[in-house]
């Protein structure tokens, strides 16, 4: 893998903060829904992967003389990698210095925007030295990027599970917590006579939005409530930002009558 500091375009001091922004910028320039280049959008995104997450980045700064995972047994034939060899079945076991090593084991589920507004249940497969184990885990409303759950007890043999949550980013919704923004497009005549326009939140429900009279374009409306669930059960809010469109065929009526007005 290529430096993980320079795929983003930045400083090994760089901020979580920093680090989100130039990922966000740079998928956004190369994602493949918008005609972006497949590969360097996945260079982009592993770099993240690993950056986002404080534990691989530490790993990744300093590495283990022993080699990743920092465990290993060395023999005449070579070296035996615990963590490498539970990786093989989809499942990380802890390092040695963590308590109740042989009870844990940790995967990485990708999961969308959709799942985080509300709280949501999926069917998994897990890997284990017994085989693939098929379950069904609840995922928390309002879970970020990075969060890791731990699921008591869910494996064979009564071993934990803990899952790493990654969000698929999505351009039409950026999130900011809670809450959600989202642009929408309307008439250039719905700002100026004002509507009652139809708009959907994440989840697909469909809401209606008040537009006033005389409304400037990329004003943003705020939808309480429409966001992202929360633990603690108090949803954000949706923010809508309008985006003005203009007819094609304009009568020319209107345009001497727009023509005028311009010219008072």
């Amino acid at each position: 893998m290529q430096n993980p500091y320079e795929t983003l375009g930045v400083d090994r001091n760089a901020t979580p903060d920093q680090i989100k922004r130039a990922y966000r910028k740079l998928a956004g320039q190369h994602h493949p829904d918008k005609g972006g280049d497949k590969a360097r959008f996945q260079e982009v995104q592993a770099a993240y992967d690993l950056l986002s997450n404080p534990q691989r980045r530490a790993e990744h700064d300093n590495p283990s003389p022993f080699g990743p995972g920092g465990f290993s047994f060395r023999t005449g034939g070579g070296s035996f990698d615990f963590e490498n060899i539970f990786n093989v079945f989809g499942a990380q076991f802890h390092h040695p210095h963590q308590q109740r090593m042989q009870q844990q084991a940790r995967m990485s589920l990708w999961i969308t925007l959709p799942d985080v507004a509300q709280t949501n249940r999926k069917t998994i497969s897990v890997g284990t030295q017994q085989g693939t184990q098929v379950m069904e885990i609840e995922i928390p409303a309002g879970i970020n990027d990075g969060d890791t759950i731990q699921y008591p007890g869910v494996l064979n043999g009564g071993i934990d599970l803990l899952i790493t949550f990654r969000i698929h980013p999505n351009p039409k919704w950026h999130r900011e917590g809670p809450h959600l923004s989202t642009d929408h497009e309307v008439s250039i005549w719905d700002l100026i006579l004002g509507a009652e326009v139809e708009i959907r939140d994440i989840l697909g429900n469909q809401l209606s939005l008040t537009i006033p009279p005389k409304t400037q374009p990329r004003t943003v409306f705020r939808l309480r409530g429409r966001g992202l669930g929360q633990k603690n059960g108090m949803p954000g809010d949706l923010l809508v930002r309008v985006q003005a469109t203009i007819p094609e065929n304009i009568p020319n009526t209107v345009l001497d009558a727009i023509a005028q007005v311009r010219n008072q």
